[in-house]
Order: structure tokens, then C-alpha cells, then sequence
């Protein structure tokens, strides 16, 4: 996390949804393909090719030796999952995580995509985190702080029973993938940074079925559920507003394909 706290004019914060919205456009390149059978490092080969043919840097691969430009998570795995072998099976939930750079500055957005037929309460557990994900945005309004922002995750996806992973949170975005300020998906209202216009953040629950305790694998890099439960994982990047927030980045691309897949949409 960069120390500094940077607020972006209005010019800085289209270039921003400029690479946010192609965060989305490769997710949808990924939705267009994803099923039982394939493997996620295909996914991610798509992803590195449909990124640069956009005049565009994959923000992930090579950051802090990170091999890949996706991070693929399944099931327990709740982020920072490295593309592999690994081939898709019915029933899987898949956390895609992405980022890129293009004009200089950086986007970054998440989805969790349902393989086939997943049980009725892991299509839950996707559900409310995504609502979670709407619940903060609705509170990223200037004169809210941070804590209000983690409030609210935390209290839809704890009212319908499921934990909040403490130790990875949400950040400041621009001209570095992970600026100030920390936005955890916890805490108490009225409590934290005062949010004001030009803050431009990432906002991304990460929901556990199960306990909120995680554990790092021995690859360094993927972090699993300590339960071996489903977590789920849903990101926007979006800018602090007056009235609501700005949403930077967009599922719709990534739903319209899921659609033309006749794969579920979470709803």
C-alpha cells in the first residue's frame, strides 16, 4: 500500500474508469469461455492477450513476483489464486480477480463465477456477497467515512450468517494498484477517513461460508478458508460522490456473456 493519499481531478478519474471498464470487458472474455473442463490458465492466456490487444499492461503479472494475470480462486480459495493445470468441474465457484493498466493509471474488479450446478446455499453465499459489495458502495458518499463503508458489508453478509475475512481489504486506486486509504469490509460507522470527492477506491467483500480464519498456502500466494468452507469475492473500483458513488468498473459486460453462456447470473 503507497503511503500517499491522492485525490484525482475529474480528467484522472475517466482515465481510470477507462481501465476499469476494460477489467470488465476481459472478465466478460472470460465468462464467454469459462466451463467444466477448462483449465484456469487457459482463462488467464485469454485474459493476458484480450488486455494487451487493448493498448493495455496486465496490472497483476509481475506485481511484488506474482506470475499471472489473474487471480483464479476456487471454492475455499478466497483470493490470490495462481492460474494452473487445474480444470474446471461442475459445481465450482470461481473468484476471477483482475487488473489493468492503460493511460497510466490502474482498474481492478472482481466476480465469482458459478460453474454449473452449484448448491442452492453456495449460489446463496455468491448472492449476498455481492449485495454486500452494493451495501458498501451505497455508503461511499462524501461525508461517510471508510468505517461506513465496512460497516455495511459487514452487516448484510452477518445477518445472513456468514463471516467477513479480516485480514485483506479493499484500497485506494490511480497511478498505483494499491494506494491509501485501506477500506476493510468491517468496521463502525462514523469511524475512519473522511471520504470526499476525488477519492477513488476499490471495494471488494471478501465472504466466507463458514468462519472468517484464513490460512496462506505453501505457494505463497493463495489464500484459502481455514474450514476448507466456499468463500466468495465480488469488486468494483468506483469513485467517492455527493449523492452516491460513481461505479468505475462494470459486471454488465460480464453478465451479458454469462447470459449467452447460459451460465447462472448472480443476482
Amino acid at each position: 500500500m503507497s503511503k500517499g493519499l491522492f485525490y484525482k481531478t475529474k480528467e484522472e478519474i475517466e482515465l481510470i474508469r477507462e481501465s476499469s471498464l476494460l477489467v470488465g470487458k476481459t472478465l466478460a472474455e472470460v465468462a464467454k469461455i469459462i466451463k467444466p473442463g477448462i483449465t484456469t490458465l487457459s482463462l488467464d492466456k485469454i485474459a493476458e492477450e484480450f488486455i494487451k490487444d487493448n493498448d493495455a499492461v496486465p496490472a497483476f503479472k509481475g506485481y511484488s513476483g506474482f506470475p499471472n494475470t489473474l487471480c483464479i480462486s476456487i471454492n475455499s480459495h478466497v483470493v490470490h489464486g495462481i492460474p494452473g493445470k487445474y480444470l474446471l468441474k461442475d459445481g465450482d465457484i470461481v473468484s476471477v480477480d483482475c487488473g489493468a493498466v492503460k493511460n497510466k493509471f490502474f482498474g481492478d474488479s472482481a466476480y465469482t463465477f458459478a460453474i454449473g450446478e452449484v448448491k442452492p446455499q453456495i449460489l446463496n453465499l455468491l448472492k449476498i456477497t455481492k449485495e454486500s459489495l452494493y451495501k458498501g458502495i451505497e455508503a461511499a458518499i462524501v461525508g461517510n467515512r471508510v468505517g461506513d463503508i465496512g460497516e455495511a458489508v459487514q452487516t448484510h453478509a452477518e445477518k445472513n450468517g456468514y463471516s467477513v475475512v479480516r485480514e485483506l481489504v479493499g484500497h485506494g486506486i490511480g497511478k498505483d494498484l494499491h494506494e491509501s486509504p485501506e477500506v476493510p469490509n468491517y468496521g463502525k460507522k462514523g469511524s475512519g477517513l473522511k471520504l470526499l470527492e476525488g477519492l477513488v477506491i476499490a471495494i471488494e467483500p471478501m465472504i466466507n461460508m463458514g468462519k472468517k480464519a484464513i490460512i496462506q498456502e505453501n505457494d505463497g500466494w493463495t489464500i484459502r478458508t481455514a474450514d476448507n468452507l466456499a468463500s466468495a469475492h465480488f469488486e468494483h473500483t468506483i469513485a467517492v460522490g455527493k449523492n452516491q458513488a460513481d461505479i468505475l468498473s462494470s459486471f454488465e459486460f460480464i453478465e451479458e456473456a454469462l447470459n449467452k453462456n447460459n451460465l447462472q447470473v448472480i443476482r
